[in-house]
């Protein structure tokens, strides 16, 4: 488990020796040292997470709906038109 990030970007795990052996050895057989076998392999999943946690799904019906309401959005409400035209600023 990463244990601290510095601003020099090292991270340090605590292994099991056993675990870090066969990292060690898979590196070695890929031509890589460890950092590289490391970050080859973790690297893609962080990214393939992050995207997987900010992209929306939407069921057909919702895409529907989201579509038609983006071609005819409702009227605002007659307090978000008073606010604007009062010069209402959102922190």
């Amino acid at each position: 488990m990463p244990r601290a990030l510095t601003h020099n970007g090292r991270v340090e795990l605590r292994l099991r020796p056993e675990d870090k052996a066969t990292l060690t050895r898979a590196a070695s057989l890929k031509g890589l040292g460890l950092t590289g076998y490391i970050l080859g392999n973790v690297l893609p999943k962080a990214e393939a997470d992050i995207a997987e946690a900010e992209r929306l799904t939407l069921s057909e019906r919702d895409s529907l709906r989201v579509l038609a309401l983006r071609e005819n959005p409702p009227p605002a409400p007659d307090r978000l038109v008073r606010a604007a035209k009062a010069g209402f600023k959102l922190l």
